[in-house]
């Protein structure tokens, strides 16, 4: 559950969206969609400091901090009068929920190894496919049953069971002689030296490239079901065939990675997506009639999820290779980084939308030509000796 605090206060809140923007602003409904990228970007400050924090005070503490904080501002969202203290509180409680999140895999680390260890996550990662799927379906019957101010109640009654769970069921799993201080002469020497590695700045710069294409789509795909195609009631049921379908993108990329690597599968990935992208372009200019228009979407948004599960898990792969020796700070300088850049990009997507699909799509295509320009530039610098013969037998 704590692992599914990320996903479930993001999609929970897509079916919310119209009601929170009419009536908190009315001048510019559309503004509702950065409640969404405020928390991502929240999540992804959180992420940076929640792990080496939890390091030098001990995992339950972090836990417990980051809770509070996000069912404070969940209440706060849920008071509040404009759009403006809307997106405040949002951020703060993204913040607040990268406790919970990150700490809990670094529980799962301090209690299992090995095999052990594979199983656990396997199980974590089946609930946290699961929970998308199911999310903006349990959101439209709570928004049915007390309105879209419910939602935030749901968060903090979510956040509560499943804090108070642990406190009851777990002991403390960092011994307080494996704890290491907190120092920031070590995490400056650390990060200095996390991009000094060109593989690491390239990945992270792709990762946020990716991840602004799953964040663009999560703000835009509710809009575009009421509005573009006049499918607001099904909405909730559609999403959860699309994310179902799409998170067995992991277990074919635990195929294909080892057949393929990592760098050409991110980069074949990022060249379907511009094909892709490109064409539902040239339709959506075209007008395509119903329902060929939202079936063509329909495909569109399966193939965007399904990239996320064949590229991000890769790129992170990537840019940890060269840094294994501080891992724990890479991780979460990496996930912080490429989140909070991915949300930064995300939020003017979100604020083109004009009742079509074309500011979406010509934004995807843009964000998946560059992630492959930068994949291709990877391999050259990777391989220079490749670039070398090739330059070689062009002369």
């Amino acid at each position: 559950m704590m692992f599914a605090t990320i996903a479930f206060s993001i999609d929970a809140m897509l079916p919310a969206l119209p009601a929170i923007g009419a009536e908190l602003s009315p001048d510019m409904p559309h503004r509702a969609a950065l409640i969404l990228t405020f928390f991502v970007f929240g999540m992804g400050v959180g992420t940076f400091i929640a792990g080496p924090l939890s390091d030098s005070f001990g995992r339950k503490r972090v836990i417990y901090a980051g809770a509070t904080l996000y069912v404070v501002s969940a209440g706060v969202a849920w008071a509040s009068s404009s759009v403006e203290v809307m997106l405040i509180a949002r951020l703060f409680q993204g913040f607040g929920a990268a406790g919970p999140r990150i700490v809990s895999v670094a529980i799962v680390r301090d209690l299992y190894s090995g095999r052990d260890m594979a199983k656990i996550v396997s199980i974590v990662m089946m609930i946290f496919t699961l929970i998308p799927a199911v999310a903006p379906l349990l959101g439209s019957f709570i928004i049915t049953g007390f309105g879209w101010r419910g939602i935030f109640i749901a968060f903090i009654l979510f956040s509560l069971f499943s804090v108070s769970w642990m406190a009851l069921r777990m002991p403390e799993t960092l011994a307080v002689e494996n704890r290491r201080p907190l120092r920031v002469s070590l995490l400056t020497a650390a990060l200095k030296e996390l991009f000094s590695y060109p593989s690491v700045r390239i990945s992270i710069l792709v990762q946020s490239l990716a991840m602004a294409m799953l964040f663009s789509m999560l703000m835009l795909v509710q809009p575009i079901y009421y509005e573009v195609y006049d499918r607001a009631e099904s909405f909730p049921y559609w999403f959860c065939v699309v994310a179902l379908v799409a998170g067995s993108a992991s277990l074919l990329n635990a195929v294909l990675v080892g057949r393929f690597g990592m760098r050409r599968l991110v980069t074949v990935t990022l060249a379907v997506q511009i094909l892709l992208s490109l064409s539902m372009l040239v339709f959506s200019l075209g007008d395509l009639p119903e329902p060929y228009g939202f079936a063509a979407f329909l495909v569109f948004q399966t193939c965007l999820f399904f990239q996320a599960g064949l590229t991000l898990g890769n790129l992170n792969a990537i840019a940890m290779e060269p840094v294994g020796h501080i891992a724990g700070i890479a991780a979460s300088a990496i996930a912080a980084i490429s989140t909070v850049i991915g949300a930064a990009l995300a939020s003017p997507v979100g604020l083109m939308f004009n009742g079509t699909i074309q500011p979406l799509v010509a934004s995807m295509l843009v964000m998946a030509t560059v992630g492959f320009v930068l994949m291709r530039y990877l391999d050259r610098v990777e391989n220079p000796s490749r670039g070398a013969e090739v330059s070689k037998t062009d002369a």
